[in-house]
């Protein structure tokens, strides 16, 4: 199935002209997944994918910054008559937060679930999981891994019929880990297929200081979205603020063997390609997505994660239903 990484919001704690605050959305196959949900979240889809019906929403933590952006989209969604459930994922104080933001979206007619979840949980999806682990942050607050299971090995088409098999349902049979019966004897899914081949991996750190869960979560990540806040000459206040410099990110992906590294919450003091250059010194495949960029992820075979400046508009969502006209602002 297709892959790839959305960038709503990148910026820090304070929007500016032209970066959001967190929110990222991640496409697989037909399932859309938001991780969390800075302010103004739905004019960042409408002025790029188009409204995003999402599934999910996975919240990191619950400073302003990574939720305000929830009341405005689930109004949105209730005026213009979503059916679907939708669920939202959340630290423990997910339940509280929630009722405090009823307040202002008033009554939803759709269904809403809320599941908070402690490090080390997991919630299925169809071709995925999301897992939570632990990340260090002035508050209670995770990080998220997209994880796809492995994969079976590539099917030899010369070898099965090598070996009797004519029919090809039996080839589908044995890509599905089945043994076939041929004239008497039996012809083993191992005798025909490859080495399993790795799903691919995504983790989102939210905002969090170096931390060795990070480090066990992202391995061999295909993307690691790392907090990247500070310079390096603010060390000491990243620390303090449970935030990571760009070049604390970039020793975490390599020491992770993530295969990019994306830098996002970079204060809005910065020169964003100063604090670039800091994490590439030390991992060269760092990049500093600008809101409405995408990275593309296909499967490890196929090739590298690739950036897309503005990939977001170049492949938007199919278009959603308008607001109904007996709606008033």
């Amino acid at each position: 199935m297709d892959l790839s990484v959305v960038f709503l919001g990148t910026g820090g704690s304070v929007p500016t002209a032209r970066r959001a605050t967190a929110c990222v959305l991640i496409r697989a196959g037909g399932a859309r997944v938001l991780v969390d949900c800075g302010e103004g979240a739905q004019r960042q889809m409408i002025n790029s994918t188009g409204l995003v019906q999402v599934d999910d929403i996975y919240i990191t933590h619950f400073h302003a910054d990574h939720y305000l952006g929830l009341p405005g989209l689930l109004k949105t969604y209730d005026l213009m008559e979503r059916q679907a459930p939708l669920r939202i994922v959340g630290p423990r104080g997910l339940h509280d937060l929630f009722e405090a933001l009823r307040r202002i979206f008033g009554r939803l007619r759709y269904e809403v679930e809320l599941v908070e979840l402690e490090p080390g949980e997991r919630i299925e999806h169809d071709g995925f999981e999301m897992g939570a682990f632990a990340v260090e942050h002035r508050m209670k607050a995770l990080g998220y891994a997209y994880v796809e299971p492995e994969r079976p090995g590539r099917f030899d088409v010369e070898a099965a019929r090598g070996l009797g098999i004519k029919d090809e349902r039996d080839f589908g049979r044995l890509q599905r880990g089945e043994a076939v019966a041929v004239d008497g004897s039996e012809v083993r899914p191992d005798q025909v297929l490859g080495d399993p081949r790795p799903g691919r991996k995504v983790v989102i750190t939210g905002d969090t200081a170096p931390y060795e869960m990070t480090r066990v979560a992202a391995h061999a990540a295909q993307l690691l979205i790392h907090d990247g806040t500070f310079a390096v000459e603010e060390y000491a206040r990243a620390a303090e603020t449970g935030h990571s410099t760009a070049r604390d990110a970039a020793q975490l992906a390599s020491d992770a063997e993530a295969h990019m590294l994306a830098i996002v919450h970079v204060s809005s003091r910065y020169n964003v390609s100063a604090v670039l250059g800091e994490a590439r010194d030390v991992f060269p495949n760092t990049v500093a997505p600008r809101d409405f960029d995408l990275v593309e992820i296909p499967f490890p075979e196929r090739g590298e994660p690739e950036l897309i400046h503005e990939g977001a508009k170049q492949r938007p969502e199919p278009q959603a239903e308008p607001v109904p006209k007996t709606t008033v602002d």
